[in-house]
């Protein structure tokens, strides 16, 4: 299996303003994500999750080190990610269908391809049938749903989410983690996905990257040994109690900081 993405030594520094301290967020970060992978990011609040995720998309610069996709280094937003973030920030005047093609029609994607690209992803996330309603049509849920069909039209290499249902109530939230997995295993996307929730990570990942408290690195990769296709019963398997306990110890031991179990 190739490397799709790595960081290699990230380490980012800002200054506090006022105090002119330096704060160091992320500190010597390395990570491979292998092609088709779905690894998860982990830790205690502050660790520095989404700014990595900023880093990788290359939304920010970092102070030394890079990021890697197929080889080559990150120095800004390109085709070949896709963020998808907590809040689907969909435009309210244009229906479902034309907010999954605004980044085509960036990209001057004539619009019967646009179109068809567009309905393909439509449904591939379930909301067929609703091409034609507007943002506030539709439920938390249902809007996320556009939002990632709206990344995955653009066929981005890697496909970034940072806590995209944070914001959803626990019963749809359970239900999206049940449908990105089949969402995943037909576009094929290596993903990487920020959460504080344990439960999520496990249940979605093949690989769960912890972070240690500020400054933010990798203080462990965990294999998450179950089988797929995975149903949200897994949760209740003690296989999954452990593999949350062992994580929870994982963060808690000298973090002093606090993560959600579930």
């Amino acid at each position: 299996m190739n490397v799709k993405l790595e960081a290699k030594g990230i380490c980012l520094q800002y200054v506090r303003p006022r105090t002119n301290i330096y704060q160091t967020v992320l500190e010597d970060v390395n990570l491979k994500v292998m092609e088709g992978e779905f690894l998860s990011v982990v830790g205690p609040s502050g660790c520095g999750k989404t700014t990595f995720v900023s880093l990788v998309d290359g939304l920010i610069p970092s102070n030394s080190g890079e990021i890697l996709v197929d080889g080559k280094v990150v120095t800004k937003p390109g085709p070949d990610r896709a963020m998808v973030f907590q809040d689907a920030s969909l435009l309210p005047w244009r229906s479902v269908i034309r907010n999954v093609t605004y980044g085509l029609e960036c990209h001057k994607v004539n619009g019967k391809e646009a179109r068809e690209r567009a309905m393909h992803f439509i449904e591939m996330v379930g909301l067929t049938g609703y091409e034609n309603h507007y943002p506030h049509e539709l439920s938390g849920g249902m809007q996320q749903r556009v939002n990632l069909a709206r990344a995955l039209v653009m066929d981005p290499k890697i496909l970034l989410m940072d806590e995209p249902f944070a914001a959803l109530d626990a019963q749809t939230r359970e239900s999206m983690q049940e449908e990105l997995l089949r969402i995943w295993a037909q576009s094929k996307k290596t993903v990487l996905f920020i959460t504080h929730q344990i439960d999520e990570a496990i249940f979605l990942s093949d690989r769960v990257a912890v972070f240690r408290a500020r400054p933010g690195r990798v203080k462990e990769i965990v294999d998450i040994d179950i089988e797929r296709p995975r149903k949200l019963s897994l949760k209740r398997d003690p296989r999954f109690h452990h593999y949350e306990d062992y994580i929870w110890s994982q963060i808690h031991h000298g973090s002093g900081q606090q993560i959600e179990a579930a």
